[in-house]
């Protein structure tokens, strides 16, 4: 016969996003444990937010179980480091400074100033 675990498992809750200090309160009010290994001054880390997590949201893990989380996307760990590369559409609207440059191929705009003779 196996042994059977008394308490029931616990959902592993969604930590990406949080700030440190709430996914720390996060998991403590499910009974998870919170161990950050680029941060290992977790309770100083108070506004940085977690990138990265493991078991994943939703995972079934042992009551008192440690969830890790990551701040930092660091190069070489498969999440890449290059920022966000979002596409820039629509473009900015037309006006503002975007008017006073001329677009690739076009010749400069020309202005016609005005000089005015004060008596």
């Amino acid at each position: 016969m196996g042994l059977v675990s008394e308490k029931p498992e616990v959902r592993v809750p969604r930590l990406v996003g949080l700030m440190a200090e709430d996914a720390y309160d996060t998991a403590r009010v499910r009974g998870l444990s919170l161990q950050a290994p680029d941060r290992p001054d977790l309770r100083h880390a108070v506004v940085d937010h977690v990138v990265r997590q493991y078991p994943q949201p939703g995972a079934q893990v042992p009551p008192e179980s440690t969830v890790y989380v990551w701040f930092d996307f660091r190069e070489g760990e498969g999440e890449g480091g290059g920022g966000i590369r979002e596409p820039r559409v629509p473009r900015p609207p037309l006006g503002g400074l975007r008017r006073e440059l001329a677009e690739p191929g076009e010749p400069p705009a020309r202005r016609v100033v005005h000089s005015v003779s004060l008596p």
